[in-house]
């Protein structure tokens, strides 16, 4: 009987440190998840930084005529969203906006298309931190913006990889083929 006890009691505890170990996901690490996989983590779908790598301001500008959005102005879009979101997070006040959501989808130049890759990096690598560094209540108020924000980002390199794929300069040994 006591080799039976201390058999269960044994099971246990092993049980109970296993449990530790494999803890259950946060909301905080569900919310990072999402943004990292549309920034720079290569999971279900490619990630921004894979989208819009080795592009050239030419490529990045190209439209099909039919009235869509260049990845340039993809890019700059989700920017605009991205930082605008991140500011009022922060709890401070973003820039004026009319309101014109158009106006968000900018063109780049030789000089500009550089300065948008880094930028898009920075705001979303921005966005990964203040979110590490938020408590849990502020994250209970904002996650489902956060949330939105991974998949308003994720439509849109989704558009990238499709203009990508429309003018021929899409490598599908990085991701979609």
């Amino acid at each position: 009987m006591a080799r039976t006890v201390t058999g269960v009691l044994l099971l246990l505890v092993n049980a109970a440190a296993l449990a530790q170990n494999s803890a259950a996901p946060t909301l905080k690490s569900i919310l990072l998840e999402q943004l990292r996989t549309t920034h720079n983590v290569k999971d279900w779908f490619v990630p921004v930084d894979s989208a819009i790598d080795g592009l050239t301001a030419e490529q990045a500008n190209w439209t099909d005529g039919k009235g869509n959005h260049s990845i340039a102005q993809l890019t700059n879009h989700l920017i605009f969203w991205d930082e605008r979101t991140l500011v009022r997070f922060k709890g401070e006040t973003p820039p004026k906006y009319n309101g014109v959501n158009d106006e968000t989808f900018a063109p780049v130049d030789d000089k500009t298309w550089p300065a948008t890759v880094r930028k898009i990096d920075e705001v979303m690598t921005a966005w990964e931190k203040a979110v590490e560094g938020a408590d849990e209540a502020k994250l209970a108020k904002w996650y489902s913006t956060i949330a939105h924000i991974g998949t308003h980002n994720a439509y849109h390199i989704g558009q990238i990889l499709f203009v990508r794929k429309l003018q021929g300069v899409w490598d599908p040994n990085k991701g979609v083929k």
